[in-house]
């Protein structure tokens, strides 16, 4: 077992960092992991690829100097390495979880190897509170949490929004996938697509204190290939310096009949780990090409039941393609001005381009006929976002304050290119006919709209009784414009300018030392809309909605294991038209209020057996609609139960074979408001293998997964808009460090 500063030893989350001096220790482990206390604080649990790690002589464990911060207590595993014990929360900082008052779920870049990922939305299922509601190789990743959807567009990368990919995210830039459920306005300001059933942040990866240099080598199913480095070290006296490169190249065949599928990646990181200063820098580069996405469609009026999925490979768009292209530079810094005064600011640039071949159909009936018309779908977004605060600890009358003021800003600049075909044509999903021909010309995309969003916000957690309650008060002043523009002519159009304010309420009790107690109030904030031309009210800007979120929930850490139980409200307006047209008027209009239950439990439930398993169950209830016409009635869309559950496990028969398996259910959904009609349940069942050995004195890892295993085809839905899951796939990799 090698103990080094890639575990630091630290203090409470949240705290001042601390060094700690070179210390030479002597280690003698025999089958068992042995708990070392040092300065106080436990060294944690040492994941299952650290633990199966040589066993060093005496004089060969040395601890360099190491600069522990808030962030390297949120990277430290839990049991089993899957999940990590803490994230960072914006406004809030970097907390362990048993410490904040909502619901929070954390996975490692480890799980996401180990499960070979090809998106991160491919590890946010292992959440049962999370569902995809878009299949592999389509255009988007669109998940729905707490039964709210959230878009692509509104995942964070290192606490901004609007500088990833708004398609999908690579595994290769991650080293820790954040969840954070419920409205998370407070944390990191309104996203740009009013976000509220939760939050999803993207922690990039940094260069660890051993060295590495490995090389990927990667298949999927007959003929997608690819390959993937990662390379990364630190440098200086107490390596201060760090330096991380993750380049992926893949090309070959895509999940849908014709498809294919090519990505590119470079993410370049540096970072700079000082006694007081922390400074990071990302350059990212990504570019993916994808020849027949997964379809998408929406049903008809008229349908009278909800037809058989067809083939998960069937392609009911012959002839779509895809390209995207994302180019991001972002920077942060740190400094503490003292031990209770820290200052931090934080900027980013994304420049994102996306050209397709895109057909819009509707009408899809019981028989599998609907109609399609082809398009040219050509978008850019240039987006500026940052962040800037001061976080200070202090004291008054024997209660703890930590107190947070920060302000974010996001600009962005989106512009697109729609040209359709001249005609419509009839086809059908088992037996598709060819896209309509295009035949006006392709032309550039133009200016359609800028975007500012602006915030200020301020909270303070108190501590009482040396930690044992924390209450945390916050609220974010949030501003939200928008100018559209004449894509013709240039000229400005309609204007949006609104704000609102969007407070938090937290509570943590801990009655023990291991189990925490919490409840939150908090607001989330979506920006309001300027009502269309088809409208009688058009040209009116809507304000920015709010939706509430009341829950109470208990986590107990007992060790090995995390177990998590909570319950929660959460209710939006709904947004529709009212009349018959031509003579409809659109505006806020009744909500939806969705009550739920979500039971949890991850961590290492023996030596060598780790496991995640999750359920949630969600009442999502119409309330106030107009006349009362739906009140009491499911929403469309949202299925009522779905459950996670995985198992990884190292074979005692052979050693450095570790076995695995993972199931995902989600029960069935109404396809409408009007709970007429209603999609079936699905199970999908994942099985692979890991086997870890050493070729010519280097560590060689083997994996091998079969995704949806026996083939099952079900309808991935929101409501009326559906495609069908992915077919089984074969994933294949070879890994060997240098």
């Amino acid at each position: 077992m090698n103990i080094s500063s890639s575990h630091p030893v630290v203090r409470s989350a949240g705290s001042s960092p601390e060094t700690i001096k070179p210390t030479r220790l002597a280690i003698a482990v025999r089958g068992a992991l042995v708990g070392l206390s040092l300065v106080g604080a436990a060294i944690p649990a040492l994941s299952h690829a650290q633990a199966a790690a040589p066993v060093p002589q005496a004089n060969e464990a040395i601890l360099p100097v190491v600069t522990v911060t808030a962030d390297a207590q949120a990277d430290r595993p839990h049991a089993g390495g899957q999940q990590a014990r803490g994230a960072s929360l914006g406004l809030l900082g970097t907390e362990d979880n048993m410490d904040v008052p909502f619901s929070v779920t954390s996975y490692t870049s480890e799980l996401l190897q180990d499960q070979q990922a090809r998106t991160v939305a491919e590890a946010l299922i292992n959440d049962a509170s999370v569902r995809l509601t878009t299949g592999s190789n389509g255009f988007d990743d669109t998940y729905q949490i707490r039964g709210f959807e959230v878009r692509g567009q509104d995942v964070g990368f290192n606490g901004l929004y609007g500088l990833i990919s708004p398609s999908r995210v690579p595994p290769q830039i991650s080293g820790r996938v954040e969840l954070l459920k419920g409205p998370n306005t407070l944390v990191n300001g309104m996203a740009p697509g009013g976000t509220i059933g939760g939050g999803i942040n993207i922690v990039s990866k940094r260069a660890g204190d051993i060295p590495l240099t490995r090389l990927t080598v990667m298949g999927q199913s007959a003929s997608n290939l690819g390959v993937h480095i990662d390379s990364g070290a630190r440098f200086g006296e107490n390596k201060e310096w760090g330096i991380r490169f993750n380049g992926v190249a893949r090309d070959g065949e895509g999940t849908v009949d014709n498809g294919n599928v090519a990505t590119g990646l470079g993410a370049f990181a540096l970072d700079y780990r000082g006694s007081k200063l922390r400074w990071s820098l990302d350059a990212i580069m990504q570019r993916d090409d994808t020849d027949e996405f997964r379809p998408q469609i929406s049903f008809g009026a008229n349908t009278t039941y909800i037809p058989e999925p067809p083939d998960s490979r069937s392609n009911w768009y012959p002839g779509s393609n895809l390209q995207q292209r994302d180019t991001t530079v972002a920077t942060r810094v740190e400094y503490d001005v003292s031990t209770a005064l820290t200052a931090y600011a934080a900027v980013g640039y994304r420049d994102g381009e996306i050209t397709q071949i895109f057909p819009v159909s509707s009408g899809l009936d019981h028989t599998g006929n609907f109609s399609v018309r082809n398009s040219y779908y050509d978008s850019y977004t240039k987006t500026t976002s940052g962040s800037a605060g001061v976080r200070w600890k202090f004291d008054t009358f024997g209660v703890v304050h930590t107190l947070n003021v920060g302000a974010t800003v996001l600009e962005q600049e989106s512009g697109n290119a729609y040209i359709q075909s001249a005609g419509s044509t009839t086809s059908n999903i088992y037996n598709p006919s060819s896209l309509p021909v295009i035949t006006a010309a392709r032309t550039a995309p133009t200016k359609a709209s800028e975007t500012t969003l602006t915030s200020f916000a301020i909270a303070d957690t108190m501590s009482f009784l040396q930690d044992r309650v924390l209450v945390t008060l916050g609220a974010r002043d949030q501003n939200v414009e928008q100018q559209s523009f004449n894509q013709t002519t240039g000229a400005p159009t309609t204007n949006y300018d609104s704000s609102a304010v969007s407070p938090v309420v937290g509570l943590v009790v801990k009655p023990l030392s291991n189990v925490s107690v919490y409840a939150n109030y908090t607001e989330g904030l979506s920006r309001g809309t300027i009502v269309g031309t088809q409208y009688l009210n058009r040209g009116e800007v809507l304000e920015p909605y709010k939706s509430t979120q009341y829950e109470i929930g208990v986590k107990v850490d007992w060790g090995r294991l995390t177990t998590t139980a909570a319950i929660y409200q959460l209710a939006r307006p709904n947004g529709m038209a009212l009349g018959t047209a031509p003579n409809q008027t659109y505006g806020y209009f009744g909500e939806q209020r969705n009550r739920g239950l979500e039971l949890s439990g991850y961590g290492e439930i023996q030596r060598g057996l780790r496991g995640m398993l999750s359920m949630a169950f969600v009442d999502a209830e119409q309330t106030k609609t107009p006349g009362g016409a739906t009140d009491g009635k499911q929403a469309a869309g949202v299925p009522d139960m779905t459950a996670s559950g995985s198992l990884d496990w190292d074979t005692p028969w052979v050693q450095g074979l570790a076995l695995n398996s993972r199931v995902i259910y989600t029960s069935g959904a109404y396809m409408n408001n009007t709970n007429t009609l209603k999609f079936e349940s699905w199970t999908r069942w994942d099985i692979g293998a890991r086997y870890t050995t050493q070729v010519a004195g280097r560590p060689v890892v083997l994996r091998a997964n079969i995704e949806n295993l026996f083939d099952k085809e079900y309808w991935l839905t929101a409501g009326n808009y559906v495609t069908v899951g992915a077919p089984r796939t074969y994933v294949l990799s070879a890994s060997v460090d240098f």
